[in-house]
């Protein structure tokens, strides 16, 4: 007999897989009962019913003339059990079964006997979706079908259907699945009859996914290997991927509205945050992941870009008091499931889900990734307020989305966010660091006044203190500190102190390694910046200003064609980006290319960068009045946020009284600029001149020590 429900199971939404025996009521008796055998047996011969069972997450339901069966894991696993099913069928010609996937409301029910069962709205519309097809169809609900859809190795296999009318007049909407040799790629009886133009095969979605994820998909299965998603993935080709490596792709906002994508954001970057604290695991930044947002790449080429072998994507769904996540972890060599569930809880419950997705990802990882010998760190989200205050974790995540964005309304807009988490719990050490990285950030930014900068350093200053007071071993607390130390306080020693400390924390933290590197930068210590810089780049290679970062030491330490084509991808990465064709000119400057330097000048992006690169290009290329105009533009229109730009400009011109004068401008405007007097190529020329020196030693870029060898 099947198990009967656990008495103690309380369903709100179960994934039911609805089947039945076709031409069923024309059998004998006996041919009856050896059919219910046969299907019971097939069942049991999935992977995917045998590992639900295991783990005490499926209840059978006998229907007579099939089964029900209630899974309540994951929306994916009725189906991948489905699929096992069609494939254990080709062998059985005399079992011929329909099928039907719905994800839905369920709850327990006693009859007169007092025996518990199930029953409810999710298993009566599986049903209903089963009975719209002929022999060896797998339709699935609309729902399931978009659910299913967000991740890209099903997309090949949903084919829409359009609406089909059940019992009592209710039309329901429904999607074929079916692969090569798997399912039934025909036109169900019913759709011919009602809606006779409708096209078979016409995508549930349009992607560019898979016909390589396709045809192994069938292979596999085709050649006995019934669990496709435990396959292993062919050699790869090229340059060998590490095993241990993982890019965490954008979360899906599945409700469709711009208001929730702040939600979904902050889930995938809790999730990069958790995976990175994993000893000896790779997982790519948020810049390079998010690259993919919206995208339709199949994972292959993803995982090629970034360099991984395992992909973990899913959807958000957030909706008034609820939240339903789904997420899987695939091979991005050939997108096989390695594991997968769908969360649907109370948004007061959003911490206890955080935190179990991130235990049960970091089980799958260990066993996958990391071995028996591997260490998995204390995973539990920093994400969450010391009070649980849902509104608090909002707040913080609307303010994460605003500072992703980084203009200066946007900052403005993410301190009032982080305030807001920060009033609402008090306690918050992540909404204080935040807040210190916003208002740290705001500082450097152009369209700040000089008295908002002042409040900004402020603000900055007291939230680091008060993110490292409250939880001393946060890793976000740390680089906060130390960021504010070095960009603000201009005390060194001491931010290099904090940024190590943070990276001890969280070795894989790419704002404290580029933060790092910027200050090994700043100190001449040019080997050691780009050798960080470099493995920034590794963590988020499509990250344009790491590219940037890293030709900056270079062009500093004269490897420029190397520092060229880094500016070039970084070009590629990001074209509108500003910067990367000023640094352009500046090398063919220093290669002694002054009139490839004003083309270069010309096509750079930001405005306030173009005039500087045109006032250094022109002025080598002996155009004076060019270049006197471009260095008088800039110092009319930009003094408060240029005047490390312009007392650059006057050191290639060769006039020091003015390179001392803005430089002296530049530190009363908090310019971060005057921190790379060591690395400009056109400043350190000027570095055995005792003002340069004195100002040097005075930014603390130079040890007084230094300036009596």
């Amino acid at each position: 007999m099947p198990p009967a429900p656990d008495e103690n199971l309380h369903l709100e939404i179960g994934h039911v897989l609805f089947m039945d025996i076709v031409g069923y009521s024309k059998l004998l008796v006996d041919e009856q009962a050896e059919l219910v055998k046969e299907l019971s047996d097939a069942v049991n011969n999935t992977e995917a019913a045998r590992q639900a069972a295991a783990r005490g997450q499926l209840i059978r339901l006998p229907a007579g003339d099939g089964m029900a069966l209630v899974f309540t894991n994951s929306m994916e696993a009725p189906v991948r059990c489905a699929l096992e099913m069609s494939a254990v069928l080709q062998s059985k010609p005399n079992l011929q079964l329909r099928m039907g996937v719905h994800s839905g409301p369920v709850q327990q029910v006693e009859d007169v006997n007092a025996r518990t069962s199930l029953a409810g709205a999710g298993i009566n519309l599986a049903q209903r979706v089963m009975d719209c097809g002929d022999a060896g169809h797998i339709l699935l609900s609309k729902r399931v079908a978009d659910d299913l859809a967000q991740f890209r190795h099903w997309q090949p296999f949903l084919h829409d259907l359009g609406e089909c009318e059940v019992k009592h007049g209710v039309r329901v909407h429904l999607v074929n699945l079916y692969a090569e040799g798997l399912g039934n790629a025909a036109v169900p009886q019913k759709f011919q009859q009602t809606t006779p133009k409708l096209a078979a095969d016409k995508p549930a979605r349009r992607s560019s996914v898979g016909w390589i994820a396709a045809l192994a998909f069938a292979a596999i299965l085709a050649g006995g290997a019934a669990y496709y998603f435990m396959s292993h993935p062919p050699a790869s080709k090229g340059a060998p991927i590490p095993e241990k490596s993982i890019a965490v792709l954008p979360l899906v906002n599945s409700t469709g509205d711009p208001a929730n994508e702040y939600f979904s954001d902050g889930m995938s970057e809790e999730f990069i945050s958790s995976l990175s604290r994993l000893q000896d695991l790779k997982v790519i930044g948020r810049t390079s992941s998010f690259q993919f947002k919206g995208k339709t790449d199949d994972s292959k080429t993803i995982g090629e870009k970034l360099g991984v072998y395992y992909l973990l994507e899913g959807s958000v769904r957030k909706s008034a008091e609820r939240v339903r996540i789904a997420v899987a972890l695939i091979k991005s060599r050939d997108g096989a499931n390695v594991w997968s569930e769908t969360y649907d809880r109370e948004l007061k419950d959003i911490f206890a889900v955080q935190s179990e997705i991130a235990g049960a990802v970091a089980k799958q990882l260990k066993v996958a990734l990391l071995g028996n010998n591997g260490q998995t760190a204390r995973l539990a989200t920093a994400a969450t307020p010391s009070n649980q205050n849902v509104e608090a974790y909002n707040a913080l995540l609307q303010g994460n989305f605003y500072l992703n964005r980084r203009t200066a309304d946007d900052f403005r807009k993410a301190i009032n966010y982080y305030k807001e988490a920060i009033r609402l719990d008090p306690r918050y050490a992540l909404a204080h660091a935040k807040l210190a990285f916003a208002a740290s950030d705001a500082v450097s930014v152009m369209g700040i006044s000089v008295q908002e900068k002042e409040e900004a350093i402020a603000t900055a200053r007291a939230s680091a203190r008060s993110a490292l007071e409250l939880d001393p071993n946060l890793p976000d607390a740390h680089s906060a500190q130390g960021s504010v130390l070095e960009q603000l306080d201009f005390n060194f020693v001491a931010a290099e102190a904090e940024l190590r400390r943070a990276l001890e924390l969280a070795p894989q933290n790419r704002s404290a390694l580029s933060s790092l590197a910027t200050l090994m930068y700043c100190l001449g210590r040019l080997d050691e910046a780009a050798a960080l810089d470099q493995r920034a780049i590794a963590i988020d290679p499509l990250r344009a200003a790491s590219h940037v970062n890293l030709a900056l030491s270079l062009i500093s330490l004269g490897r420029y064609d190397e520092a060229e084509a880094l500016l070039r991808k970084a070009i590629e990465l990001q074209p509108q980006a500003a910067y990367s064709y000023c640094q352009l000119a500046v090398i063919q400057i220093l290669r002694g290319k002054p009139g490839a330097a004003v083309e270069l000048a010309k096509q750079e992006t930001g405005p306030n960068w173009r005039t500087y690169a045109l006032a250094l290009a022109h002025f080598a290329n002996g155009a004076r009045a060019e270049a006197d105009a471009a260095l008088k533009k800039l110092i009319d229109e930009d003094p408060d946020d240029a005047g490390s730009q312009i007392a650059s400009v006057y050191a290639l011109r060769k006039e020091p009284e003015k390179i001392f004068e803005w430089l002296e401008h530049a530190w009363t405007t908090h310019d971060t600029g005057v921190t790379e007097l060591l690395a400009n190529p056109f400043l350190r020329a000027y570095k055995n001149d005792p003002r340069f020196i004195a100002f040097a030693q005075k930014v603390g870029v130079m040890p007084k020590a230094a300036a009596t060898r």
